[in-house]
């Protein structure tokens, strides 16, 4: 069992769909109506139907007020990090701290490479992802940057403004390399969809992140575990993921909470947004909460 102890929470995924985007902004304000914690938005700019992720989180900050933000999960190559980091720290001061930062290496090279983006691979992507976590992280906390490697030049930017409460990190990763990336580095791991990492191979990529944190002197306990989830609440039939009523799903995040270690779940609907929003921010979320603090508590 690894259940890291930390508090839950609980978050859905918004499309960025260019031609939907009156939607998008009435489910950011249900969820936020709903208590929920998070919305992520995905970072595919070279998708001619998507909105800019940045843009988007940009405008739905304006019209919420208390539910946080994050990027799930920004593109390094195709925004450079010092940069981000002016955009992310502008849009906390802005937003009283509503802002976290997903990022990935980029997954999908040859649709960098058709924006210009550098396109790198294996080692070479991940060696410049570690790099690009460090000046993040210099970069958010107003010092002096400056960096000149093979993937950076950087020299003596001066930082700021400071976010007025930190942003965290947490790096999208799948394979082997780039998960100990996370341990070292990163401030938590964002899991990519339950399809693609499927529970039975969670324990395994929880352990590389585990030992590459105790290596470099950190605890594991102190990182986020993030699971994008999709699928159906409901009697719906087949469906992509988790589909199930109510209590499946209960029994589902809460066993994926103490059992494989996440703390943060985002939910993807895979159907009629606006009803599934609903049904897991009334009847999951709560109830997931619920079982959880009984299970620790040994109730």
């Amino acid at each position: 069992m690894t259940d890291y102890g930390r508090q839950l929470s609980f978050g859905v995924s918004l499309d960025p769909s260019a031609g939907t985007w009156a939607l998008t902004r009435r489910l950011a304000r249900t969820a936020e109506d709903s208590g929920l914690d998070h919305l992520a938005v995905q970072d595919h700019p070279y998708q001619p139907g998507h909105l800019d992720a940045w843009t988007l989180i940009t405008h739905l900050s304006a019209v919420t007020d208390r539910i946080s933000f994050l990027t799930g999960v920004a593109d390094l190559q195709l925004r450079p990090p010092v940069m981000l980091a002016k955009a992310a720290a502008s849009l906390s001061v802005l937003t009283d701290g509503r802002i976290q930062l997903g990022v990935g290496g980029g997954g999908i090279p040859d649709a960098i490479a058709s924006m210009g983006g550098p396109a790198r691979r294996g080692q070479d992507m991940v060696a410049f992802t570690e790099e690009s976590l460090g000046l993040l992280r210099t970069a958010l906390a107003g010092g002096v940057v400056q960096l000149h490697s093979p993937y950076h030049a950087v020299d003596g930017y001066r930082a700021g403004p400071v976010p007025p409460k930190p942003v965290e990190l947490w790096l999208g990763a799948q394979k082997p390399r780039m998960l100990a990336v996370t341990g070292r580095s990163a401030d938590g791991w964002i899991s990519p969809l339950n399809i693609y990492v499927p529970p039975r191979e969670v324990p395994s990529r929880q352990r590389i992140i585990d030992e590459a944190a105790t290596d470099a002197g950190r605890d594991p306990s102190t990182l986020r575990r993030v699971y994008n989830v999709i699928g159906v609440i409901g009697d719906h039939g087949d469906g992509p993921g988790l589909v199930g009523d109510v209590r499946r799903w209960v029994d589902t995040l809460t066993e994926w909470a103490v059992e494989l270690g996440f703390d943060t779940f985002v939910f993807w609907p895979a159907t009629d947004p606006e009803r599934q929003f609903a049904l897991f921010a009334g009847e999951v979320v709560p109830a997931v909460r619920g079982r959880v603090d009984a299970l620790r508590s040994g109730r």
